[in-house]
C-alpha cells in the first residue's frame, strides 16, 4: 500500500529524524514549558466543565426557542436541542494559560439569530453557577455577530449558526460538520461562521504527523506574539494562518521532528515567493451548495491584490490573510529573517531555544516617530464597542500610510493599550482625550478596587451586575504637534457630527446616558491606544499627514456606532521619548530625549564647538 502524500506537492524530503534533530527536539520542547505555554491539567479540566455547561444551556436555548415557534408542537420542542463546537487554537489543541476559547453554537433551521441574541445572554447567566459569568455584552451588528463573555475566569467567544436543511441536529456523539451540504441556504456570514470549525478540523486532517504540527505551531504561535506579528484585525496573520503556514512545512517534511518544521518553517516562507499561494490542498471549485465565492485570483480583482495569499482548504476556500498589507508583510518578511539565522544556529548547538522568543522591541529601538489613535468614552460598555470598531479600522490607516511618498514603513503595534483615568472637570477630560497620562489610574489600583467590590457584592449576597458610568464626550482635534499636521481634524468632525442628527438637533445618544454636568464631580473616561511607527524615506524633512488622519477620522465618526454625545477619537504625533511608561516591557530602557546642541554649549562652554557636535551625534 502506497503512502499517502500531502499537500498539492510531492514532499521535499522524507527522510527520518536525526539525532541532533531529536536533541533540539527535545531541547525545544522543554523551552516551551519553561516559556509557560502548557495550560495546567486543573486549568484544562476547568474548560472542560464549561464545555459541558455550555451544551446544557444550548441545549435549553434551542427547546426554548422551539417552545416560542411552535408551542403546540410537543414533538418539535421534545427532539430540540443544540451542538456546541469549539474552534482555533483550542480545537487545534495548541491551547495555553489564559487562551480564548473560540467557539460555535449549532442549531436546527428553525432557530434564528435574533433568537439567539434575545435568549441566549440571560439564560448564560440564569444557568451557569452565580457570579460565574462577567463581562458579557452581544455585538449583533458584527459582521460574524458574537457574544463575548467570560465563565469562570475563562474568555469565551460565541458564535452562532443555524442549519437550514436541518430541522432536527443528529443525535450521534461524533456528528461533525464536514459535509459540505450543510452548508446550503446560508448566508456569507453563516458560512464563516461554521467554516471556523470546518477549517481546523480539516488542517488536523491534512497534517502527516498531529503531534508533530501542534508542537511546532505552539514555538511559530509564541514567536508570532512576542515579535508583535500575530493580529488578524491589524493586518497580521491570525492564528488559523500561522497553523496553515505551518502544516504546509509539515507536509514537505513528513517525517521531520518539530524542532526541525521549525527552522524549515522560516526558511520557507521567507524565500516564498508571495503571491503565490499557501494550499494545504487543491481548491474545491464548481460546487453548487452555496453561493458564497471561492477564493480566485482569476476571476476576483479584490483576489489579486492579496499580498501574502493564505488560502483555508475547506470549502468554499477564502484567503485567511486578506489583511495583510505592505507594511505589516515588510514586517513579518522582517521578523523571518532573524528568525531563519537564529534556528540554522539553533540546530547545531550555537544558540538556545530562548534565543528565538526574545520580545519585540517595537518601542524601544523600533522607530523614531509613532502615531497614536486613540478612541475613548465616559462608559466601560460603550468604550468596549467604540474601541473594538475603531481597532477593525486601524489597519484602514496603515493602508492609507503605505501610499505616502515620504513614509518606508508604517508598522502597526499588534494590540492595543487600555487605560482608565479619573478626571475632574472638562479641562482634564479634554487633556485625556488628547492622550495625556496625568490622570491615569494605575492597574493595580483598579484591581484593589474592583476586589473590594467583589468582596461587598458577595457578601450582600448580590450577583447582579451593575451598570456602567453614563458617558458623554466629543470629538477633539489634534495638537497639531509637527511633524504631522492635523489643522483640519475638528473641521472634519464637526461636519460629521452635524450630519448626524436629526431634524431637531439630536444625536444618537439617549437623554438618560448623558450624565448632569457637574465640574466637581469626578468622572472615569477609558481609552484604548493603538501605536503605528512610522519609518520615513531617505532624506524625508516633513511629513504632512493631515488627509489620512481627517478622511480616517471622518470614516470612523460616519459609522452608525459613533455617539457624539459618548465618544471620541484622536489621532496624535508622538516622538519616541514621549511614549507613555507602560508600553515598555521590564527591562527595556524609555529612549532618551536628545539633548539639543545649544543645551550642550551652555553646560559645557569650555568645550570647542566641533566636539560638542560629535558628542550630539554620538548620544
Amino acid at each position: 500500500m502506497s503512502e499517502r502524500v500531502f499537500g498539492v506537492t510531492p514532499p521535499i524530503s522524507s527522510a527520518l529524524p536525526t539525532d541532533e534533530e531529536k536533541r533540539a527536539n527535545d531541547a525545544l520542547f522543554k523551552e516551551l514549558r519553561a516559556q509557560g505555554t502548557f495550560e495546567s491539567p486543573v486549568e484544562t479540566q476547568k474548560r472542560e466543565t464549561v464545555l459541558k455547561s455550555l451544551e446544557k444551556i444550548t441545549d435549553e436555548f434551542v427547546k426554548r426557542a422551539a417552545m416560542e415557534k411552535e408551542p403546540k408542537n410537543t414533538f418539535l420542542i421534545r427532539g430540540a436541542h443544540g451542538r456546541v463546537f469549539t474552534y482555533g487554537s483550542y480545537r487545534l489543541g495548541v491551547f495555553g494559560p489564559g487562551s480564548d476559547m473560540d467557539t460555535l453554537v449549532v442549531a436546527p433551521k428553525y432557530v434564528t439569530v435574533t433568537q439567539y441574541f434575545d435568549i441566549f445572554p440571560d439564560l448564560l447567566v440564569e444557568m451557569a453557577p452565580p457570579g460565574a459569568i462577567t463581562d458579557l455584552h452581544s455585538v449583533p451588528d458584527a459582521f460574524v455577530p458574537i457574544i463575548k463573555f467570560e465563565y469562570s475566569g475563562i474568555s469565551i467567544d460565541l458564535i452562532f449558526c443555524s442549519i437550514q436543511t436541518l430541522r432536527q441536529l443528529p443525535d450521534e456523539k461524533d456528528w461533525n460538520l464536514q459535509d459540505n451540504n450543510l452548508l446550503r441556504g446560508l448566508t456569507e456570514n453563516e458560512v464563516r461562521s461554521l467554516n471556523g470549525t470546518r477549517v481546523t478540523d480539516e488542517i488536523l486532517n491534512l497534517v502527516p504527523e498531529p503531534a508533530t504540527f501542534k508542537l511546532a505551531i505552539r514555538a511559530i504561535k509564541l514567536w508570532a506574539q512576542r515579535k508583535a506579528v500575530y493580529a488578524n484585525v491589524l493586518g497580521y496573520p491570525g492564528g488559523v494562518a500561522w497553523a496553515m503556514m505551518v502544516a504546509r512545512v509539515c507536509q514537505l517534511y513528513p517525517k521531520a521532528t518539530s524542532a526541525l518544521i521549525v527552522n524549515k518553517f522560516f526558511n520557507i516562507m521567507l524565500k516564498w515567493p508571495w503571491p503565490l499561494p499557501v494550499l494545504l490542498k487543491d481548491i474545491e471549485y464548481g460546487s453548487s451548495v452555496t453561493r458564497v465565492a471561492v477564493w480566485n485570483p482569476k476571476i476576483y480583482p479584490s483576489d489579486r491584490n492579496h499580498k501574502m495569499p493564505i488560502i483555508t482548504p475547506s470549502y468554499p476556500s477564502m484567503c485567511a490573510t486578506h489583511n495583510v498589507g505592505r507594511s505589516s508583510m515588510t514586517a513579518i518578511q522582517q521578523e523571518l529573517e532573524v528568525g531563519a539565522k537564529v534556528t540554522d544556529e539553533i540546530m547545531v548547538g550555537r544558540r538556545p531555544w530562548k534565543d528565538l522568543f526574545t520580545k519585540h522591541s517595537f518601542f524601544a529601538t523600533g522607530f523614531k516617530f509613532y502615531l497614536t489613535v486613540i478612541s475613548s468614552s465616559r462608559n466601560k460598555e460603550a468604550q468596549t464597542k467604540w474601541s473594538s470598531f475603531v481597532e477593525s479600522r486601524v489597519r484602514m490607516l496603515v493602508a492609507k500610510l503605505d501610499l505616502h511618498p515620504s513614509i518606508a514603513l508604517a508598522r502597526p503595534f499588534n494590540k492595543g493599550f487600555d487605560r482608565v483615568h479619573r478626571c475632574k472637570g472638562d479641562a482634564e477630560i479634554e487633556e485625556t482625550q488628547g492622550g495625556s497620562l496625568a490622570h491615569h489610574t494605575k492597574p493595580e489600583v483598579l484591581a484593589a478596587e474592583e476586589k473590594a467590590k467583589a468582596d461587598m457584592a458577595k457578601a450582600e449576597a448580590d450577583a447582579k451586575p451593575q451598570s456602567g458610568d453614563e458617558v458623554r464626550m466629543e470629538v477633539k482635534n489634534e495638537d497639531g504637534a509637527p511633524p504631522v499636521k492635523t489643522e483640519n481634524t475638528n473641521d472634519t468632525a464637526g461636519a460629521a457630527s452635524e450630519a448626524a442628527k436629526g431634524e431637531n438637533g439630536d444625536t444618537n445618544a439617549k437623554l438618560e446616558d448623558i450624565p448632569e454636568h457637574n465640574s466637581d464631580a469626578e468622572v472615569e473616561i477609558y481609552t484604548t491606544n493603538h501605536y503605528i511607527g512610522l519609518q520615513l524615506v531617505e532624506k524625508a524633512r516633513s511629513l504632512d499627514l493631515s488627509r489620512e488622519v481627517n478622511d480616517f477620522k471622518a470614516m470612523c465618526i460616519s459609522n452608525d456606532i459613533y455617539k457624539n454625545e459618548l465618544m471620541c477619537l484622536t489621532i496624535q504625533h508622538l516622538r519616541n521619548y514621549e511614549l507613555p511608561n507602560d508600553v515598555f516591557e521590564p527591562g527595556e530602557v524609555k529612549p532618551p530625549r536628545p539633548v539639543k546642541k545649544k543645551r550642550l554649549a551652555e553646560e559645557e562652554p569650555g568645550k570647542p564647538a566641533k566636539r560638542q557636535q560629535t558628542a550630539t551625534a554620538a548620544g
